[in-house]
């Protein structure tokens, strides 16, 4: 995904250069990337960036009026336009449409201008009249930056793949970590699946003026929001209408299109959105069976607002491209990404080309209705050498001991950047992701929802509702509505829950006892009767038919069998007893093929 590296070193020898060189190359991603290289040789820097055409960081690196003071930003920035007035009152020149402005916020008000920022970013910061250099990120962490310290040099970059590129001998993979992604998903912490490279903690700070080691600063703690006073009921919600309504406008700058599904959360956006002055094309991704319940309520929603409408499908072209897509998938996620993702890289490829920009409900449920979507799984531990399945059997305590406290303060700045940013980086390659549900001010209201509402979906209900009194009647992909009919919108919730409950078990989490029967009755394709109601992706019938092929061609490749934390024969009956269809092990091949071409991609070709 588009992102800054760089070198930071007193001394910067030719071979640095090659580094630097060797950095960017590896995350030119897409042909359509913009990207540059900026060197000071008296400050020690060697830095870069890539980023898409059009976007907010497109014109990098910005300066000062007195070319004092540089900036390389990564990201986007949400703030009421009357704060960019007041620098022009100022007499800044600057733009409310690019990054331009953010450096003479920094003029205005030093280091502390980070603490103003909102959204999802990092940058690099160069002060050469105070021969300061700050390098950062956004508060929750999904503006990664990756670092190694050798000698004197300094590494960094959004993208580990980028310090594996210039370094060779950071080619290493942390069995650890590697533990935790097979049980966990993620690596959790400031860890990363290589030894020897670290992560910037959310919010960080940190500045080099070159006479000692850096100074480490947090310039936020989720404390600030955790101690704030709870709101009565309607208080809250008239905060929270108010907030929403205050800030959604920033998050519909042109262009921009809705990625619109049958939830709440994009629903809300859509009954807040002022449509005389807003023109929001919508999109929702599809699956090859039937239309699933997101294209068709996305579609009615569409059309109640004025708005257009396609759906994107992954259609049979998927198949075929799938060696290539999974492979890119876990390249650019560096491994954080399981190969599952690769549906997420084929639809957002051809979200690109109708829209740059992506709109989101993404995080609407986690904020507004603390939904905890991470959880530590059981993998079959007969695939695994005996330590490393030890290792694995660790996670579930490792991820008991990090939900501890606030259960908001977890979900915000463990879940996202942890969890959710494998999925992020991939949609980011390929377009500019946004979502209003991790603006700051509404983040921090969150913390203050009174008890009976910070878990209730009514709340949400009755936001859309008050924007838009038909959006609220439409009942959503799980049957809900606003003032619901009676028995009417119970058969309608009941028989949407049973749906998605036989989907998922026909599918994902298929127990071993049906997967047997449904072998026995195959011929009868009767995948046809459950799968495409809910989701548009079913990798557990692909790696049966379409996807076996690739599936065994990789896992039961002998380099593959050999690897040090992997049980040869027990990896083998997983993957064959999956493609014959007598066992459900969808969850155990999405992670095998992941960690082999985390080997493959990240380590061995580089």
């Amino acid at each position: 995904m588009p992102g800054i590296f760089g070198i930071i070193a007193k001394e910067l020898p030719e071979e640095r250069s090659a580094q630097l060189h060797q950095m960017l190359c590896s995350m030119r991603h897409e042909p359509g990337y913009r990207w540059g290289i900026f060197v000071n040789e008296p400050l020690g820097l060697r830095l870069g960036w890539t980023a898409h055409k059009g976007s907010f960081c497109e014109s990098m690196p910005v300066w000062n009026e007195k070319k004092d003071v540089c900036l390389i930003f990564s990201g986007e920035d949400f703030r009421d336009p009357c704060e960019i007035l007041h620098l022009r009152s100022r007499g800044h020149a600057c733009r409310p449409d690019d990054a331009g402005y953010l450096v003479h916020l920094y003029e205005e008000k030093g280091p502390g201008f980070l603490e103003t920022l909102n959204g999802w970013f990092s940058g690099i910061l160069a002060d050469f009249s105070r021969r300061l250099v700050i390098l950062f990120n956004d508060r929750y962490g999904l503006g990664r930056i990756y670092y190694h310290q050798k000698g004197e040099g300094f590494y960094f970059s959004s993208e580990a793949k980028a310090l594996l590129r210039a370094l060779p001998e950071l080619r290493e993979v942390d069995l650890s970590s590697l533990a935790q992604t097979f049980s966990m998903g993620c690596v959790v912490g400031n860890r990363t699946l290589f030894p020897k490279i670290y992560l910037l903690p959310p919010a960080s700070r940190w500045s080099f003026d070159f006479s000692s080691a850096p100074k480490k600063e947090t310039y936020f703690h989720p404390g600030e929001w955790e101690n704030q006073p709870l709101l009565g009921d309607e208080e809250y919600y008239g905060k929270l209408q108010e907030t929403f309504a205050r800030i959604l406008p920033r998050y519909l700058r042109e262009p921009v299109a809705m990625s619109l599904t049958g939830g709440l959360d994009g629903r809300l956006i859509m009954a807040r959105a002022d449509w005389r002055s807003v023109n929001l094309p919508c999109y929702t991704f599809g699956g090859l069976y039937r239309d699933c319940a997101d294209v068709k309520i996305a579609r009615r929603v569409a059309k109640l607002c004025g708005q257009s409408h396609e759906t994107i499908r992954v259609g049979p072209s998927f198949f075929s491209q799938f060696p290539e897509l999974s492979e890119k998938t876990v390249y650019v996620s560096d491994g954080a990404m399981d190969v599952s993702g690769a549906v997420e890289l084929f639809v957002n490829r051809i979200a690109a080309r109708l829209c740059p920009v992506r709109l989101t409900g993404n995080y609407g449920s986690e904020i507004l209705r603390r939904h905890v979507a991470f959880k530590p799984g059981r993998p079959l531990e007969a695939m695994f050498s005996p330590e490393f399945a030890e290792l694995v059997r660790k996670g579930s305590e490792i991820y008991e001991e990090e939900r501890r406290g606030h259960k908001l303060t977890f979900i915000a700045f463990k879940q996202t950047p942890w969890h959710n940013l494998g999925r992020l980086s991939v949609e980011q390659s390929q377009l500019t992701m946004r979502s209003p549900f991790l603006e700051n001010d509404l983040v921090s209201l969150a913390y203050q929802a009174p008890a009976s509402l910070a878990q209730s979906s009514e709340l949400s209900l009755r936001l859309i509702a008050d924007g838009c009194e038909r959006l609220g009647k439409i009942p959503t992909d799980r049957g809900l509505s606003y003032r619901p009919l009676p028995v009417v919108s119970e058969v309608l919730h009941a028989f949407r829950e049973f749906s998605y409950k036989a989907e998922y078990a026909y599918d994902y989490g298929m127990p071993q006892w049906l997967a047997a029967v449904d072998h026995v009755v195959s011929p009868l394709r009767l995948e046809r009767l459950f799968l495409g109601r809910q989701k548009f992706y079913h990798f557990r019938v692909w790696y049966r038919r379409e996807l076996s092929r690739y599936a065994m061609e990789v896992l039961l490749d002998p380099q593959s069998l050999a690897r040090p934390y992997i049980d040869g024969k027990g990896l083998s009956e997983v993957v064959n007893a999956h493609v014959k269809g007598i066992r459900n092990y969808t969850g155990e091949i999405h992670a095998a093929l992941t960690a082999e071409l985390i080997q493959r991609c990240l380590i061995e070709r580089t």
